[in-house]
């Protein structure tokens, strides 16, 4: 029985003083060297458990070492003594013995020690055991509770002081935990001090997802002695996760880290004094109450640790007062994130689709709707599966695995039946919020509910509801605020419910069905949460939002949805259940509709229903047949395809042919709006997404057309070979040309990537085109381009050449490319600018002028750069004499060595990452702020973004589109301009990098910034391969053969800006696992622009060109096997959508340009060697 008195006086210790645990079991065995004999045999080795009952002066004498070296606290010897853990051993029905002995081995040596002035503790230990809820399943939430259970009835029964269940990587394993203690203590008549210990892994979570904070709001309802963290890592990479929890917590936080990570002998690389060094710097910092050691940790560090602390003064305890709720990760409910959207499409009662495949079984869809919702805005999602003909429990027990492992947010439970509500809880991480109680049958819903609210640790919304059988839902905001109050007080006094745990429903009515019991309930609704939030702030609101709309058109929905969702908002309502996707910002809403919305909601003018009604029921659309149907024909047909849609295109096609051919109809209306596209994307009053929808129109109308056509009638204007040069996997460009080419009137013959002159050279052969187009990303595309040139030639080739891409250059294009090639070299900026140059060149009336053009630019850039060669100075390279870049004197180390694969990361998040700017801009062609835009109602922008967000579901619905990634940290050192490779001990170089310097300027070189080899001071760099697997290019082919143009180039722009962001998550946790992670205000556009601490740098790119050295980095990372990430010849990746890079930690690192000159020295000093 735990002595009442003894738990006081620890309490009172540790707001005294920092109170220190011991150090590690499992390692002071392990140094002990026993033999299978000693364990009991063969079978039993391992166990260390079992040595309490055969051995037991092993276990005596390791508690009386810590005792002895400054230990308050011990523990026993039972982390996994669980009958789930002791059975692989065959010793499962002894748990409770062995638990046991385990605590009264610690008691007996504790009391050894114990004198009027000192008191040793025993915790019980409670390890996570060998299966968890949320990660590995394969147990149930009653299976592992009852394991619980008989391990702690054997601790507390053996004289353990209290209960830790520590090393926890799972909210529900912990909360399983709590319950069975819960059981036991409620049988033994008082409450078994228990505290709770994390592990947070290198990625910067749990291993089932939460961070530090969302497992502290997970538990924070608990009674807990202290909670902290322990194992998994050193405490120089716990620092930002006890800052975190220092920050917020009640109880008091114990840091209980490893002696660092252990290397490849199994040695850790913390010693006793680095270990006190780092935790005293925690104390001094007022974060600490609690200190102790894990895996690694022995005697001495105990003892260092006791010493260090024993001046220092304990944390002082916080206690926020907020309205926090948590999946896997927290989110605060407050003035600055209201008002909180509340996804609702995850509900049987209201969506229809949601309830059809719930009919169906189509669980991952349903996932997916949720996963729609939280990228759609949702930061909470309403679950609810109450279908009176289905097993609701069943459904929410499948449902809610598939859902918590694609999204983060909290859950709401939205059931009436109290056993349901149960079971979800046992299936939900973090802490949910459970919609709803009320008053309807007096107490019974609070009695029911409250408890499980306790119990798991939960918010509660509660309706405005009571027993009043006149009225019973409250429509006035006085009968809505009466009954808050009374819900407020029973609940906080009687039932001792946190205030900020408590969400009120003011409940909205439809107030456009013509009922006249809620003519005005809009307005009472605002006012209802305007006397709530005054009268009661401890307290948060929600509603249902669109139950007010219920009745209206579809389109006036959302508009009354939103323009009540304001008002509400500018009353104080925290929360709103909507449909996160189709929410409109009340500005962006017209003035006309937004007065037609506030006359229902306060219910003036004549009609406000027949008004508002009569404006949506499709008016606008038959006007805008009306308007259409008065313009010419041609006219018709041509702005179908400069709109890009296909409304009624196929019955204006049939009357063009009454009096005309096929081919007379696409090369004139067809033809007249493709001109006209052209013009307005030159005058930039089209973008890129829309000319793609141009050419959805087009080759719809033309695939109508050729049914009509003969077989010697053709439309095609010439023919195009086009390809990605030799060693480039490259080709969103390519498409994007063959696209806009193909849907002008020529043919093109699409190659693909990584092309080899020869392969060109037999296409061109067998389908003698007029034009050869070549395509290529980096610069060694561009050297590519070279010497296909001079292939090309040395065949007899001389059709005009066109080539593009980002590293190509008009000046290139002419000075290396031209001279290399018998007939003409053009250079095309984009797609759009290589179909007018086809165009000029094909037409016999434009293409002498044109050729002569070309003649004249080419001949400018020969004489200019004849002039730079007769001025410039000869190049002379620099060595390097000083040190550039000043290495830091401590450098920080990783917490491992080891290779960390990611498979299938959620692309969810990775599409949140995304850089908007380059995906809308630069791939999309969004000309202006597209995130201005978006904010303020911009038309065009909001339907790119719901084309992308289609895309975007497309994907994330797909099993062969995965977001993976490899990533390492290496021991390393400079040696002049080389970076070196070291083996962990720094005594093997396992690879060199060769970096160019600059000669001019500021002399850098990637080199400087880590310490030299001469120094011998460790230093490190990280390095990554991240990809979007290989589904893509698959998907995207069938599109582009189905003729879903937009939807193709959108799909490859995504994965290759998803591979970006990739590389940014990775880059982001590399820098929090170092050491220095981001400061907590930091945000994606800081993100963006490399505002942080070190940088990452590409092989192939300006400060380290030399693209063959990611086979260096290849037999490092070895991302062929473990991603499926290859080189092709030319050293490019492949898939396309991949990003290398090696990661630098110096504060001073920049990005910086090696000139022509300064390559030309490191290939020269390369090639020497």
């Amino acid at each position: 029985m735990v002595e009442k008195e003894r738990i006081e006086k620890l309490k009172s210790l540790l707001q005294s003083s920092i109170v220190v645990i011991d150090g590690a079991m499992g390692t002071s065995i392990q140094n002990l060297e026993l033999s299978e004999e000693n364990f009991g045999g063969q079978q039993y080795e391992g166990c260390n458990e079992y040595l309490n009952l055969i051995n037991p002066d092993y276990i005596r004498g390791i508690h009386r070492t810590y005792i002895e070296a400054g230990a308050d606290i011990i523990e026993t010897n039972s982390f996994g003594s669980t009958p789930l853990v002791l059975s692989e051993y065959g010793l499962g029905a002894m748990a409770y013995e062995i638990s046991f002995s385990a605590s009264k081995l610690a008691k007996e040596a504790s009391m050894e020690y114990e004198t009027d002035g000192k008191m040793v503790f025993v915790a019980g230990s409670i390890g996570p055991t060998t299966k968890a809820i949320s990660v590995t399943g394969g147990i149930t939430w009653d299976e592992l509770s009852e394991n619980y259970y008989v391990q702690a009835k054997g601790l507390i029964d053996g004289g353990s002081d209290l209960l830790l269940i520590e090393t926890s990587q799972d909210t529900l394993n912990v909360k399983a935990a709590l319950i069975a203690i819960d059981k036991l203590s409620e049988e033994l008549g008082y409450e078994i001090p228990t505290a709770v210990q994390c592990t947070i892994e290198t990625m910067g979570t749990t291993l089932g997802g939460q961070d530090i904070e969302a497992f502290y709001v997970s538990l924070e309802h608990r009674n807990l002695l202290w909670i902290g963290l322990n194992c998994a890592t050193g405490p120089e990479f716990m620092r930002d996760h006890v800052r975190t929890l220092s920050s917020m917590s009640k109880f008091p936080v114990a840091l209980v880290p490893n002696a660092g990570l252990p290397d490849e002998d199994g040695k850790y690389n913390e010693d006793p004094d680095s270990l006190a060094d780092t935790i005293r710097e925690y104390c001094e910092y007022g974060w600490i109450n609690l200190v102790g050691g894990c895996c690694g940790t022995v005697s001495e560090h105990i003892g260092k640790l006791s010493s260090v602390v024993e001046t220092l003064n304990p944390r002082k305890i916080t206690n926020r007062q907020v309205t926090a709720v948590a999946g896997l990760e927290s989110f605060i409910i407050d003035d600055d994130t209201r008002p909180v959207i509340v996804g609702e499409r995850t509900n049987v009662l209201g969506s229809r689709k949601f309830k059809r495949l719930v009919s169906e079984g189509k669980w991952d869809e349903m996932a997916e709707i949720g996963r729609s919702q939280v990228r759609g805005g949702a930061q909470v999602l309403d679950v609810c599966l109450q279908d009176p003909d289905r097993d609701e429990v069943s459904d929410l027990n499948v449902f809610l695995e598939a859902l918590t492992k694609r999204v983060k947010v909290t859950i709401m439970l939205d059931t009436t039946d109290s056993k349901a509500l149960e079971e979800a809880l046992k299936r939900t991480p973090g802490k949910c919020i459970i919609n709803s109680i009320n008053l309807e049958d007096g107490e019974d819903r609070f009695d029911s509910v409250v408890p499980l609210v306790k119990k798991f640790g939960s918010a509660v919304i509660v309706g405005c509801i009571d027993e009043d059988k006149q009225q019973a839902q409250a429509i006035t905001r006085d009968r809505k605020l009466s009954i808050a109050r009374r819900s407020f007080e029973l609940l906080t006094q009687k039932y001792e419910i946190s205030p900020s745990d408590i969400i009120f429903d003011p409940l909205v009515f439809p107030i456009a069905t013509g009922d006249k019991n809620y003519i005005g309930a809009g307005v009472e609704t605002i006012e209802g949460i305007r006397l709530i939030k005054n009268q009661i702030p401890e307290a948060k609101t929600v509603l249902g939002i669109s139950n007010v709309s219920f009745g209206l058109p579809p389109a006036g929905r959302e508009v009354l949805n939103s323009v009540f969702l304001y008002h509400c908002v500018q009353a104080g309502l925290d929360m709103a259940i909507v449909n996160s996707e189709l929410l409109q910002r009340y500005a962006s809403i017209p003035q006309l509709e937004r007065q037609l919305a506030e006359n229902l909601i306060w219910w003036t003018g004549e009609d406000p229903i027949g008004e508002f009604a009569d404006h949506f029921r499709g008016k606008r659309i038959s006007r805008t047949i009306e308007e259409r149907n008065l313009l010419p024909l041609d006219d018709r047909i041509a702005n179908c395809v400069i709109e890009g849609t296909k409304e009624g295109l196929v019955d204006d096609l049939n009357q063009a042919l009454l009096e005309r051919s096929p081919l007379d109809v696409i090369n004139g209306p067809l033809m007249a709006g493709m001109d006209e596209v052209g013009r307005l994307f030159a005058n930039n009053e089209l973008i890129v997404a829309e000319v793609l929808g141009s050419a959805e129109s087009m080759k719809f109308a033309v695939s109508h057309l050729e049914q009509f056509m003969g077989v010697e009638e053709t439309s095609t204007k010439g023919t195009l070979l086009l390809a990605t040069v030799k060693g480039d996997v490259h080709d969103i460009g390519k498409n994007l040309v063959e696209i806009i080419l193909s849907n002008n009137g020529y043919k093109v013959v699409n190659l693909g990537i990584k092309v080899p002159p020869q392969d060109l050279i037999s296409a061109f052969k067998e389908h003698r085109p007029d034009m050869i187009g070549l395509s290529g990303l980096l610069v060694k595309s561009a050297q590519m381009m070279v010497e296909t040139a001079r292939d090309l030639a040395a065949e007899g080739i001389n059709v005009p050449l066109v080539v593009g891409g980002a590293a190509l250059s008009r000046r290139f294009t002419y000075l290396r490319i031209a001279p290399e090639y018998q007939g003409l070299v053009l250079y095309a900026q984009d797609a759009m600018d290589g179909l007018y140059i086809v165009n000029q060149m094909q037409d016999a009336a434009t293409r002498s002028q044109f050729i002569d053009k070309i003649g004249k630019e080419k001949s400018l850039l020969v004489a200019d750069e004849e002039k730079r060669n007769i001025n410039s100075d000869t190049y002379k390279a620099v060595a390097s004499t000083e040190d550039i870049v000043i290495p830091i004197d401590s450098p920080p180390a990783p917490p491992d060595l080891k290779r960390h694969v990611i498979r299938n990361f959620d692309l969810a998040e990775v599409f949140n990452f995304i850089n908007p700017v380059m995906l809308y801009s630069r791939h999309l062609g969004y000309r202006g702020r597209f995130e201005d835009a978006l904010k303020s109602g911009d038309v065009k922008a909001k339907e790119l973004q719901v084309r992308v967000r289609e895309v975007e579901n497309i994907m994330l619905a797909r099993g062969d589109i995965t977001a993976d990634c490899v990533y390492q940290f290496f021991r390393c050192a400079s040696r002049g301009d080389d970076l070196l490779f070291l083996s962990p001990d720094g005594n093997l170089v396992t690879e060199r990098f060769q970096f160019g310097r600059q000669q001019m300027g500021e002399r850098l070189c990637l080199s400087d910034y880590v310490q030299p080899l001469s120094t011998g001071i460790p230093d490190y760099i990280a390095s990554f391969v991240t990809t979007i697997g290989d589904g893509v290019r698959s998907l995207a082919n069938e599109w582009m053969e189905q003729g879903n143009y937009l939807n193709a180039h959108i799909l490859q722009a995504l994965a290759i800006e998803g591979a970006e962001a990739m590389s940014e998550i990775i880059h982001q946790r590399i820098r929090a696992m170092w050491g220095f992670p981001d400061s907590l205000d930091i945000n994606k556009t800081d993100l963006f622009r490399a505002q942080y601490m070190g940088k990452r740098y590409s092989f192939g790119y300006p400060a380290c060109p030399r693209l063959e050295d990611q086979r260096k980095l290849w037999s490092l990372l070895e991302p062929e096997s473990t991603i499926n990430v290859k080189l092709t010849e030319e050293f490019m990746m492949d898939p396309e959508a991949s990003v290398s890079a090696i990661v630098f930690h110096h504060s001073l690192a920049k990005y910086f340009n090696l000139s022509a000159n300064d390559v030309d020295e490191l290939d020269r000093r390369v090639y020497l060697e």
